[in-house]
């Protein structure tokens, strides 16, 4: 009876280190939330009214990220996303919002636009390089064949033509 006993805390003991092992394992590949830029309240965004000045603007909502001349007015811009990390996988964008207030030629606010992830396509700020419509990425082997075979390379009337 004693040895059935034995048997039976081992196998309990076990079961809980390994329990124990899968929570920790799980707690592990927890998601890592990253929040970059302004954090936007709903009020903050509704204190931004047209005819305001730049410096009320400021007061507002910060300094902007970028600024920007537009016409004959200037815009502020005010970015912030949200990106999630599983474990060692690269981050993923989940949230983006950015504000662009528009000011007129005298300074004062003329309209305020909130654009999202959906407004727009990600492209990378530091390269500053956008991918045209319609544009392949092509290597420089890739570019330099690229007509081989589909034309002549020395015309019909060459000399080494035929």
């Amino acid at each position: 009876m004693r040895q059935h006993d034995k048997t039976t805390g081992l196998v309990a003991a076990g079961c809980r280190l390994l329990a124990l092992t899968s929570l920790l394992a799980l707690a592990g590949c927890g998601g890592t939330v990253t929040k970059h830029g302004q954090v936007f309240k709903d009020t903050d965004l509704q204190a931004v009214q047209a005819g305001m000045s730049q410096d009320q603007v400021r007061a507002a909502l910060g300094t902007p990220a970028t600024t920007a001349v537009i016409g004959d007015g200037r815009a502020f811009y005010y970015i912030s996303s949200t990106d999630t990390q599983q474990s060692f996988f690269l981050p993923t964008e989940q949230s983006r919002q950015v504000v662009a207030v528009y000011f007129t030629k005298g300074g004062t606010v003329d309209h305020v636009a909130n654009y999202g992830l959906k407004d727009g396509k990600v492209f990378d700020f530091v390269s500053r390089k956008t991918p045209a419509p319609g544009g392949r990425d092509e290597t420089v082997l890739n570019q330099l064949f690229r007509n081989l075979g589909k034309q002549q390379l020395f015309g019909a009337g060459s000399a080494f033509g035929g």
